[in-house]
């Protein structure tokens, strides 16, 4: 089985979402879709998710000297989850 999640995200405003949305971001899979992503939520943190907004993102390119270079392409999942439901994060990582 492949690995979906791959980090949460921790900004201010995904902690801000979290507060008032009950919204988390997550780094998954680029070839993951919706379905698998809400069944990853679901076993790993044993939560029920209303809905799963996605997004792909493209690596910005960097320059190091005369050197140019470009980070890595990734997918970003924002999970919604019932209201009643939370997600405690450890120091590990998903």
């Amino acid at each position: 089985m492949k690995q979906i999640l791959i980090k949460p995200v921790i900004t201010e405003k995904s902690s801000n979402l979290q507060e008032t949305a009950n919204k988390y971001t997550f780094i998954v899979a680029k070839d993951s879709n919706k379905i698998e992503v809400r069944k990853a939520i679901e076993e790993k943190f044993k939560v029920k998710v209303a809905s799963v907004a996605t997004m792909n993102y493209e690596g910005k390119e960097k320059r190091v000297g005369r050197h140019l270079g470009k980070k890595s392409d990734f997918k970003k999942a924002v999970v919604t989850l019932l209201k009643d439901e939370k997600i405690e994060f450890q120091d590990e990582t998903v």
